[in-house]
């Protein structure tokens, strides 16, 4: 059964023009409640499927990981500089300015980020990186917990020791392909992705996109030296652009809207998407097919991530029904 689809326990039923006082405006407060979770629903995962091809167009590419960190930076800026100037008027830059040092650490850790994941594509399989990166939740725990001092409940212990199983079994499975070096890129990726959202969380007012437009640059930057830009062949440059003008941040701006309608733990489901996608596409216009330990690991690092936000998710309702 869906979820929204019944109405809430002492909901009133019945068509909206018999309703009257406070029933009639309960009413209204959760069709409008289930309208939001509807919409950010499907924004989020209209977003989390447009960046399910991200993996696909660094291959695509067709040249070294620190050309595609270069371009990619370079057009992530474009894009979200213009995004926020031509749609926001400049709103998010104007809170980065009133908020310069955090801003600025938040998008330095993005554009580290931004990175390690190229870095890990082309030193091992997609699949690899992208079920590896799905810890990231986990390592956000973990520094929630040592940083901010924040409860991490009993049922996340243990999603972490067994997502760490389902890790180090990936990794074994590495040790005879030659993929080892990026999963270890993966799992470095994850961990500051899982830094940087503890980072946000103690600073909820910084503004998503023009951090990582911030990110954007400082790619860039640590690109400069290592990257021959202009050796990048123009097929390839093609696809940085689409990637970098138009998926990533169409992407990333979906993501960043519908996630102000939705708890954290169905966002974590829905980005889900993208690790089951992200090796398809790769498969199917590639031929790159996960090894057995990916798929074994994988799937329990998988089955663990669902469960857990499920259980979240059941917490979360439990107390909003007593909390009504």
């Amino acid at each position: 059964m869906v979820h929204g689809t019944q109405p809430w326990p002492g909901a009133a039923v019945g068509p909206p023009e018999q309703f009257h006082g406070p029933n009639r405006d309960c009413h209204h407060l959760i069709s409008s409640s289930l309208d939001r979770h509807a919409r950010g629903t499907a924004i989020v995962a209209l977003g989390v499927l447009v960046l399910s091809f991200d993996a696909l167009m660094v291959r695509l590419a067709g040249t070294s990981a620190w050309n595609v960190i270069f371009w990619r930076g370079l057009f992530i800026v474009v894009a979200l500089a213009s995004y926020d100037g031509l749609i926001q008027r400049w709103a998010g830059f104007n809170l980065v300015r009133d908020r310069l040092r955090p801003s600025l650490i938040a998008g330095f850790l993005a554009g580290v980020g931004l990175v390690l994941f190229p870095l890990s594509i082309m030193h091992t399989t997609v699949a690899n990186t992208v079920v590896i990166l799905t810890t990231t939740p986990f390592f956000a725990a973990l520094f929630t917990r040592l940083f901010l001092g924040e409860p991490v409940p009993r049922r996340t212990w243990m999603a972490i020791g067994t997502v760490a199983v389902g890790v180090g079994w990936i990794f074994a499975g590495s040790l005879s392909t030659g993929g080892l070096i990026g999963d270890v890129l993966a799992l470095c990726a994850a961990a500051w992705f899982g830094l940087n959202m503890t980072f946000l969380r103690k600073h909820p007012d910084i503004p998503r996109i023009p951090i990582v437009a911030i990110g954007g640059v400082v790619s860039m930057a640590l690109a400069l030296v290592p990257a021959l830009p202009f050796q990048v062949p123009m097929a390839g440059l093609r696809f940085l652009a689409l990637s970098g003008l138009v998926q990533m941040p169409l992407a990333m701006v979906m993501i960043s809207v519908g996630t102000r309608f939705l708890p954290p733990a169905e966002v974590t489901l829905l980005l889900l998407i993208e690790t089951l996608l992200g090796p398809i596409w790769v498969w199917r216009i590639l031929g790159e097919v996960p090894g057995t330990d990916t798929l074994l690991g994988g799937g329990l690092i998988l089955l663990t991530l669902i469960t857990h936000s499920y259980a979240t998710l059941r917490q979360m309702k439990r107390q909003t029904l007593q909390n009504a």
